[in-house]
């Protein structure tokens, strides 16, 4: 009895705090309602080591570009190979034109990470040998404020990423070492002593802002060719608001009559599977805002669908235990026998679904 009261307080608990979490946090909804923008990149190997476009470039291109756009993996960005070299995003409006720009620039960089070393050139000038150092070698990137209260860039090597800057701080004692973004020098440090455990600063006139950029792409990954932007244009939402809106009602109107039937034929149980059908949509939807879902019609239409399959399931549950009253059983003993008998079929609906 006492583990009973417990669990009813605590599903009760959970269903203040599901409630709360629709309430205060915003719902994101994807560019079938909302809108957006649409991006069209294609690949180019002008410059690189690469003689065509082969399939397998493509494929590494598309995921370094969904890293840039969904680092999260949950909202509804498209990101899709098109034709041989080309790549088409779509974007849904989620933030102010400044953000949007900001997305913009990262698709087109190719965030090649490079650490140079520092050897003599004619007449006097520095010649910048390229290493075996890269942005590939790196497992994280954090843009922080240093001591002196200016913004840097740190970095973090994996366990190969650190050998190789230890000997390359080794072999430099005494010369500068310069780090390059995307061909651009952003500092040349000056060796005093080799460098253990795989931590490095890029320090250097950076913004808040700056630091933030070069960081996100960083941990994103290099595109392994550059892509150019070749056609932009913004999406409008194909429902709009007026359309939005009565597709609510309509799903409101569908759950109200499900309820009321299930109340009308089954009585006690029917508003049981109510009450319990009503904190299965708090808890799901509070769940989709919690991890940042973003809602598109198709989406709404799986959430819906989640919810006739709960009522399938109490049906199939009702049923059985009814074929079990029949039989002559006890009430507790046909639920027991009624649930057993109906999972079978709940099981494979489910799975089917």
């Amino acid at each position: 009895m006492k583990n009973k009261i417990i669990m009813f307080w605590a599903i009760v608990c959970i269903v203040i705090a599901s409630a709360v979490t629709i309430k205060m946090m915003p719902t994101k909804l994807g560019l079938d309602l909302v809108g957006g923008s649409r991006f069209l990149l294609q690949a180019q190997i002008e410059g690189t080591s690469y003689a065509k476009v082969t399939p397998e470039i493509m494929t590494r291109l598309k995921t370094a570009l969904e890293k840039r756009v969904n680092p999260k993996g949950v909202s509804e960005t498209l990101v899709q190979i098109t034709g041989d070299d080309k790549i088409l995003i779509e974007i849904p409006n989620k933030g102010t034109a400044e953000e949007l720009e900001d997305v913009k620039n990262k698709l087109g960089k190719t965030a090649k990470l490079e650490f140079r070393k520092e050897a003599p050139g004619p007449n006097g000038s520095t010649v910048w040998i390229p290493t075996d150092l890269t942005g590939s070698d790196l497992t994280k990137s954090d843009a922080q404020i240093n001591t002196a209260g200016k913004w840097e860039i740190s970095l973090e090597f994996n366990s190969s990423g650190s050998q190789k800057f230890y000997d390359l701080t080794q072999e430099l004692v005494g010369k500068r070492m310069a780090i390059f973004f995307d061909d651009e020098m952003l500092s040349d440090p000056r060796v005093n002593e080799p460098i253990y455990g795989g931590h490095a600063v890029i320090t250097g006139d950076f913004t808040a802002e700056q630091s933030k950029y070069i960081s996100d792409l960083l941990n994103a990954g290099a595109l392994p060719i550059p892509a150019q932007i070749i056609e932009e244009n913004m999406v409008g939402p194909t429902l709009g608001a007026d359309s939005l809106a009565k597709s609510k009602i309509a799903g409101i109107i569908g759950l109200g009559l499900v309820m009321i039937f299930m109340i009308g034929y089954y009585r006690l149980p029917g508003l049981i599977a109510d009450i319990a059908l009503i904190i299965y949509s708090i808890i799901l939807f509070a769940l989709f805002k919690v991890m940042g879902v973003t809602l598109t019609l198709a989406g709404i239409a799986g959430f819906i669908l989640s919810v006739g399959m709960a009522v399938d399931a109490n049906i199939l549950i009702f049923e059985r235990t009814k074929e079990e009253l029949r039989a002559g059983r006890n009430l507790f003993t046909a639920i027991n026998s009624g649930f057993d008998r109906a999972f079978t079929s709940i099981f494979d609906s489910n799975m089917t679904t």
